[in-house]
């Protein structure tokens, strides 16, 4: 599906979220080195385990909205908060009033993102899901690729100016949302018409969150994804301290007269380059190629790949061993990115598809919030018990998408849909 064949919500959002992206990765790479310069490592250390939290809360809270209100207005909530909040940033000369426009940020976003996946599914049809989720996941990391580079040199040295940017960006595309973007929520019109009291909406919400809750196949999806994203994070986490303090400066290139050399925090640099880089450029071909594939082999092979490669880098030093290892972990990444929502997409009933876009971020929460274990465990453990841990946390991930999909593929056979309260009159 060519992307001048979208529908404009489509097209808009693809643009809007390209270019935050961009800035995105300018500024949050390096907030924690912010925070810890100005309060310590230490403080900034428990301050940065609060926005998954906040993103854990928003998600559902968001998924709830984008239910009940629709589409459109909890997106323009959302982008609308981090306008305000970026603002708030841009001109404080508290650290404490930056924090919580930084958790402010983080709450826009969250809100933001289940009425964002709702739509992708909302529109699209489902031959079609896999590849448009795909475009989108290499829209953002393309800002992944760029954007830490130029925020090495602009976030320390003109961070005022790019939050005012980031602003910038966010107001104008609130201004495209209200006045581009339709409503794409199933029956809105039907449901804008409903009046309940505050309590009876409130009691019913509850219902079907405790519903979805009680689904033991998402919960396995969730904890699927907790533990593939915990391995996932570790090429931000103890892979990044394993080769700072393991690996030697050693040659990239030596021929001739030619030599080049790179330091620990160099082939660190390059190594988070390539993982950027490659999804970039390989995430919609490699989609396209497993577009046969059922999404259960797709998880399974995500885990197995990113779960082998991290667990290899512990027998390694070289720096081209390094690059291998590093390309088998990534496609690990990358194959399981656009059916992540994919999966939801076909498996929510289409009245709740915005409450399990946003319960279904509990993985990244989750994730998260429990990955940083490994660098606790490394002041006991030695690099190959570390990440012989991890590889365990892959392993357990397979085994739970293979338990969820017998439920599944079960529940197909039986004729048995996922059971939630129909809110519909």
């Amino acid at each position: 599906m060519k992307i001048r064949s979208w529908d404009l919500n489509l097209k808009i959002r693809l643009g809007g979220e390209t270019l935050f992206n961009l800035l995105y990765w300018m500024y949050f790479p390096f907030i924690t080195i912010y925070f810890s310069q100005a309060l310590g490592k230490h403080i900034a250390g428990i301050l940065m385990t609060v926005p998954p939290l906040i993103s854990m809360f928003g998600s559902i809270i968001g998924g709830y909205l984008a239910d009940k209100l629709g589409r459109r207005p909890v997106m323009l909530l959302g982008v609308s908060i981090q306008t305000i909040m970026f603002v708030s940033f841009a001109v404080s000369d508290h650290i404490w009033i930056s924090y919580i426009s930084f958790i402010g940020i983080g709450l826009g976003g969250a809100l933001y993102g289940p009425a964002s996946s709702a739509m992708v599914a909302d529109l699209t049809p489902p031959h079609e899901r896999k590849q448009i989720f795909a475009t989108f996941v290499t829209a953002n990391n393309i800002g992944a690729v760029l954007g830490p580079a130029l925020g090495a040199f602009l976030f320390f040295h003109y961070r005022s100016t790019l939050l005012w940017v980031c602003a910038l960006v966010m107001f104008l595309y609130s201004i495209a949302i209200y006045l581009k973007i339709h409503e794409s929520m199933p029956n809105y019109d039907q449901k804008r018409l409903e009046v309940k009291s505050f309590r009876n909406a409130f009691k019913e919400e509850w219902s079907g969150y405790g519903t979805i809750f009680r689904d033991k196949a998402f919960l396995l999806y969730i904890l699927g994804g907790a533990l593939s994203v915990i391995t996932i994070m570790q090429l931000d986490l103890y892979l990044a301290i394993y080769v700072t303090n393991y690996v030697p400066t050693q040659d990239l290139i030596h021929w001739n007269n030619l030599r080049i050399s790179l330091s620990s925090n160099e082939i660190l640099g390059w190594i988070l380059g390539l993982n950027g880089l490659l999804f970039v450029i390989f995430v919609i071909p490699i989609t396209k190629w497993l577009s046969h594939w059922t999404d259960r082999n797709v998880f399974i092979l995500s885990a197995f790949l990113a779960g082998l490669g991290i667990f290899l880098f512990g027998f390694t030093t070289n720096i081209w061993i390094l690059f291998v290892l590093t390309i088998i972990f990534t496609f690990g990444e990358i194959v399981r990115a656009p059916v992540l929502d994919n999966f939801i997409a076909e498996y929510a009933p289409e009245h709740a598809r915005g409450k399990y876009m946003g319960a279904s971020r509990l993985q990244f929460s989750i994730g998260r919030f429990l990955a940083p274990i490994t660098v606790f465990l490394s002041e006991w453990i030695s690099p190959i018990g570390v990440f012989s841990i991890m590889l365990l946390f892959a392993c357990l991930s397979a085994l739970s998408y293979i338990k969820l999909y017998k439920i599944v593929d079960h529940s197909k056979t039986a004729k048995i849909k996922p059971e939630i309260p129909d809110f519909n009159p």
